[in-house]
């Protein structure tokens, strides 16, 4: 197998971080062409020194200089921007675009590294939340292979594999519940962020984690598996499994499912997706069933957890609605994290947002832009009118 070149697109974040730590324990079958990262150059100074890439990329303008004086005497070229990120993608030497980006910035590298002929692994769920018809669409021209990384397409993806000529009657999404499962609303007009930032199963990021307690991190993927797997709104199911053990299932026309299972722990698909189609050996912890005697399914709470049902919507009537769904969240979202508004009013804003911006049917990239760039505008000009503070 010969070295694959990897690019990683947030670098510094959770899965940016578990992607070079699967990289570090196979030196001999990836190789780190470039790595990207917003505005934790600390953090992007100590892994270019460790990994070499070809090419680092920083977001802010503020801290290019720290990057690059600090990378000075190494043959490494650095460079700043949105431009830069939306470039650096199709150098040659790239097999494999890791976009670990957190939210709607992730689509335009995307594009662009598709356009240039690079297999993506896609950890940036709101490429295909936002975009969906045009980056599968994109990829199918340029005959590119989009790898899931997320935990639950990770799965559906591998119980699929050597089933092309079988037909999908449905998939099951997984979920967890959250820190919050089994509360009402009552509970939840009073949690705070340290509360939300809790999640019983899994180690990720502060906006992803949020996602997971308000289950718009579910309605996300079940709108990222439709374009994935080429699916229907009807084909698509969210269950409750506390344990998340089983990360998803499939099942088939004859009735017969299909599940992948194993220890919540992210490393596992992203190295899925980087050796695809070979699994590669791991020393990760080894589930045990006698560790889980009891395995447990809920049905989800779509009228106390809204976002949910609100993602179903979006999945049902397409156009633009999803792209304005996800914008309005990561404002939202963002919001909260910042104390400027209570987790209930995360979800109300959504739903003021996706009755109030205009519906496009069939987007183009500039729609997206706009409805993008509009949703923001009146999310922001919503939480300046908020009561909490």
């Amino acid at each position: 197998m010969n070295k694959k070149g990897i690019a990683i697109l947030g670098s510094t974040g959770s899965i940016g971080t578990q992607a070079l730590e699967v990289i570090a324990a196979n030196r001999s079958l990836f190789r780190v062409e470039v790595l990207t990262a917003h505005s934790n150059a600390r953090l992007l100074i100590q892994q270019a020194q460790k990994f070499k890439p070809k090419t680092v990329v920083i977001g802010s303008e503020k801290a290019y200089q720290l990057v690059y004086s600090a990378l000075a005497e190494l043959p490494i070229k650095v460079l700043c921007g949105s431009e830069a990120l939306a470039e650096v993608v199709e150098h040659p030497g790239i097999d494999i675009v890791l976009t670990a980006m957190v939210g709607y910035s992730g689509l335009l590298p995307t594009i662009r590294a598709i356009e240039a002929g690079k297999d993506i692994a896609l950890a940036n769920k709101e490429t295909l939340v936002v975009a969906g018809a045009l980056i599968t669409r994109l990829a199918k021209e340029k005959g590119v292979r989009i790898l899931p990384v997320d935990s639950e397409h990770s799965a559906i993806f591998q119980c699929l594999v050597g089933e092309a000529e079988n037909s999908i009657e449905k998939i099951i999404l997984t979920a967890s519940g959250g820190p919050f499962r089994g509360k009402d609303r009552a509970y939840l007009a009073g949690v705070t962020k340290a509360q939300a930032l809790k999640h019983p199963n899994w180690t990720m990021g502060a906006k992803i984690t949020i996602d997971s307690a308000t289950l718009m991190n579910k309605g996300l993927e079940v709108i990222e598996a439709k374009w994935l797997f080429d699916l229907a709104d009807s084909q698509i199911e969210v269950i409750v499994h506390p344990q998340s053990i089983i990360h998803s299932l499939v099942q088939f026309d004859d009735g017969s499912m299909k599940a992948q299972m194993g220890l919540p722990d992210m490393k596992l698909p992203i190295q899925y997706a980087l050796g695809y189609p070979r699994r590669l050996p791991s020393d990760f912890p080894r589930f045990n069933f006698l560790d889980y005697p009891t395995l447990t399914f809920e049905k989800p709470d779509m009228e106390t957890f809204q976002n949910l049902e609100l993602a179903f919507l979006a999945l049902k009537k397409g156009g633009n609605l999803a792209c304005i769904l996800n914008a309005a969240n990561e404002i939202a979202v963002e919001a909260f994290l910042e104390d400027r508004i209570g987790f209930l009013e995360i979800s109300d804003i959504i739903v003021t947002a996706m009755a109030k911006v205009p519906f496009v049917k069939d987007p183009s990239i500039e729609d997206y832009v706009q409805t993008d760039a509009a949703t923001r505008d009146l999310a922001l000009s919503l939480i300046a009118n908020s009561t909490v503070s």
